[in-house]
């Protein structure tokens, strides 16, 4: 047989697409562009409006000393008719800016949100194209956290941060274009100024990038522990662990509270700094116009037009240091987004793949190798054989591999070399999508979604009727517990069902399966959630809906498969023994040890 590990299964995979992704870090910017892009007229338009309402603002520190000069340094020599012209110049431009930058910033809002709305429809996109093996190495809360808190980050640089920045740039240029006009002099106080505010942003910098990448990944781990432990409560609280848990909260929150207090602690280090440096550049320029002045070189009026675009010119690169930080924290946030987007999704069928369709059930496993990590094989030269409408039981200790088998019938993960065949197609030459359409799936742990309990049992077959979800529901034997509830079939679920008990929500679980056409069914420990009482009950209706059927049937509860047509007996990733109960029973191996384990005497079975 071929090898058939994928390199979507393979474990040295992610690491690969780890490494890319932190090679494309310097090009974040340029991913987050490619979502701008869409929106470019828009851009032009923004930038029309940052250009147009910064060149207004511009204007009005050479107003202002054009009203100074017209009022003079003499008592009564004010021209009162240029000062009034020169502040009504000022007014109408300074209004007209405003206006502008409102407009700028409802433009630049909607750009955000529908980039940040694309943004997360990509991301959870990829969440779902993404194979099995990817959430069963990843935190659910991590995942939470880039879908939520990364991409708000994001969103926040997105809708203000790069406004300011524009502005600022155009404020800076224009501001020193002025200024050189003024007095030429004078900017060559900037010579000192600038490059020792550059070296201290850039020092900065350098030193506060790793540091909000830690604080995202500690607020991830924490987020991810959180939801597990709410996922827990019950379980926490039975076993008096409240304690346990608070303790190894503290320690997340406090590994969380310190990485968010050192990024900050750094990153705000920079403002204070660039301000420190534009004040004495401004008290320079201050000590060096007044002697212009005296000498006769620079008017009083021009001194005030410097001064005014010193300030502009040193504001927005003070706004600048500030935003550093969150920058810094953007571009980190931005690296985790794009890596889960990066991620590779579950292989692709061959284009050659056939729709599997019509089929009669009957499942070849051919000497199939598998394990979850490289080196580690799980199943081991595994080969079974199932005729179509057989029920087969698979058995075995915990770690035998008894879910693993469903997880390559499913065609969750590929098998390392063998192959699996479905009516003699092998399940590798046809599409998922159909082949998973040929299996209903009852599984230990129950997932029901916020809806109601029609849309629940509903869920997997489209254009389904009232009636056939009620026949699907008296076959599960849950229908009486709907209809007694106050909205009956129109009761809404809510928290994956946590207003109804387990056993309920199993056989809303079991409805779900029984109402699909599929041709095969997979029940993993469908019943371990109900009374043996419902059990048996639910044994009976089954047996009606399962036949003709094919059928796979995982259980510890082995008084469950007693009646199946074969049962396999499974130890360290092989088959130690097949056959029917009592023929099991009459070897008295492995599957006898495990059925009188079940039981303390005979008067129990």
């Amino acid at each position: 047989m071929n090898n058939r590990q994928t390199k979507r299964d393979d474990p040295r995979t992610y690491s690969r697409a780890t490494k890319m992704s932190k090679g494309q870090k310097k090009f974040v910017i340029l991913r987050l562009w490619r979502y701008l892009y869409d929106y470019k007229l828009l851009l032009l338009f923004a930038a029309v409006m940052v250009i147009v309402s910064n060149v207004l603002a511009l204007a009005g520190p050479e107003l202002s000393g054009k009203a100074i000069d017209a009022i003079g340094t003499e008592a009564g020599m004010a021209d009162f008719g240029k000062v009034w012209y020169y502040v009504k110049l000022m007014i109408v431009f300074y209004a007209v800016s405003a206006v502008l930058s409102y407009i700028l910033t409802v433009i630049i809002n909607l750009i955000s949100k529908n980039t940040i709305s694309k943004m997360r429809r990509d991301v959870f996109e990829r969440l779902t194209s993404l194979p099995v093996s990817f959430f069963d190495k990843h935190m659910t809360g991590d995942i939470i956290s880039v879908i939520s808190y990364d991409i708000d980050t994001v969103n926040a640089t997105l809708s203000t941060d790069f406004i300011q920045i524009c502005k600022s740039i155009i404020t800076i240029v224009g501001s020193f274009i002025m200024m050189v006009t003024i007095a030429p002099s004078l900017v060559l106080v900037f010579v000192v100024t600038i490059p020792l505010s550059a070296v201290f942003t850039f020092t900065v910098t350098r030193l506060v990038r790793p540091l909000f990448k830690r604080r995202s990944a500690k607020l991830g781990e924490m987020n991810g522990f959180v939801e597990e432990m709410l996922g827990g409560q019950k379980t926490t609280r039975a076993y008096f662990r409240q304690k346990t848990v608070i303790d190894r909260f503290s320690v997340k929150n406090d590994e969380a509270v310190e990485a968010y207090t050192k990024s900050e602690y750094y990153g705000t280090l920079n403002g204070p700094g660039i301000n420190m440096i534009n004040n004495i550049s401004l008290a320079l320029i201050s000590i060096f116009g007044a002697i212009l002045f005296l000498y006769g070189r620079l008017g009083l009026g021009d001194i005030s037009s410097f001064v005014l675009y010193s300030r502009k010119f040193s504001g927005p690169i003070n706004e600048i240091a500030n935003i550093a930080g969150d920058l810094q924290s953007a571009f980190s946030a931005g690296e985790r987004i794009f890596r889960l987007i990066d991620e590779l999704p579950e292989k692709a069928d061959a284009d050659t793949a056939k729709v599997l369709e019509g089929i009669y059930g009957d499942v070849a496993v051919e000497n199939v190798d598998f394990g979850y990590d490289e080196g580690k094989k799980i199943i081991k030269n595994f080969d079974l054989d199932v005729k179509s409408g057989q029920m087969i039981a698979i058995v075995g200790p915990t770690g035998a591999g008894k879910t693993t088998i469903i997880n390559l019938l499913m065609r969750f993960y590929d098998v390392w070399s063998g192959d699996i065949k479905i009516d003699g197609e092998s399940i590798y030459g046809v599409t998922r999508d159909s082949l998973r359409k040929c299996y209903s799936m009852v599984l230990q742990d129950t997932w029901l979604f916020g809806g109601t309990i029609f849309e629940n049992i509903a869920y997997g077959k489209e254009n389904v009727t009232r009636e056939e979800v009620e026949n699907a529901a008296k076959a599960a034997k849950i229908h009486g517990y709907i209809k007694r509830l106050p909205d009956g079939y129109d009761t809404v679920l809510t928290d994956n069902g946590i207003n109804i008990s387990k056993g309920q929500k199993q056989l809303i679980t079991i409805a779900r399966a029984m109402l699909l056409d599929a041709k095969m069914l997979i029940l993993d420990e469908a019943t371990s959630n109900v009374d043996t009482e419902t059990e048996l009950q639910i044994q009976e209706s089954m047996r009606t809906l399962m036949k003709d059927k094919t059928c796979f049937v995982i259980a510890h509860r082995l008084s469950t498969v007693r009646h199946a047509d074969k049962i396999i007996v499974l130890k360290d990733g092989g088959i130690v023994e097949m056959g029917t109960h009592d023929e099991l029973m009459r070897k008295n191996g492995v599957y006898s040890e495990l059925y009188y384990s079940q039981f303390e005497n005979a008067s129990d079975l």
